[in-house]
């Protein structure tokens, strides 16, 4: 119904910035809540971020005011734009979508991306 590639990851310094992008093939993003999910070798998988098909956000506190979510419905697009990474921020991020209200629950999602890689280096 709905498939996601993500793109955006990479290797930068502690304090650098990424912006990933999540984009949308064979249905429109609009009426999907979306979020992104990280992991990190070891570690079970963390919620980052949602928006709702309407625009509605919320994000982690882990990354609230350093990290931002968006959306342009138009294009079919999410957004997860980070500033002053910190190491601890390296994962594989992955980009979730599910229909109607936003989710940080990750079971609740329907349809995943492949991942992108975030390493972020001290």
């Amino acid at each position: 119904q709905v498939q996601l590639v993500e793109s955006g990851g990479g290797l930068v310094q502690a304090g650098g910035s990424l912006r990933l992008s999540c984009a949308a093939s064979g249905h429109s993003f609009i009426s999907y809540a979306v979020s992104w999910f990280r992991q990190a070798p070891g570690k079970e998988r963390e919620f980052v971020a949602a928006i709702s098909w309407s625009g509605g956000t919320y994000h982690a506190d882990s990354v609230k005011g350093r990290f931002t979510i968006s959306r342009d419905n138009a294009k079919n697009t999410v957004l997860l734009q980070m500033n002053s990474l910190k190491p601890e921020d390296t994962a594989v991020y992955y980009c979730a979508a599910k229909f109607g209200s936003k989710s940080y629950l990750h079971y609740e999602y329907n349809y995943w991306g492949q991942g992108t890689q975030v390493t972020v280096s001290s």
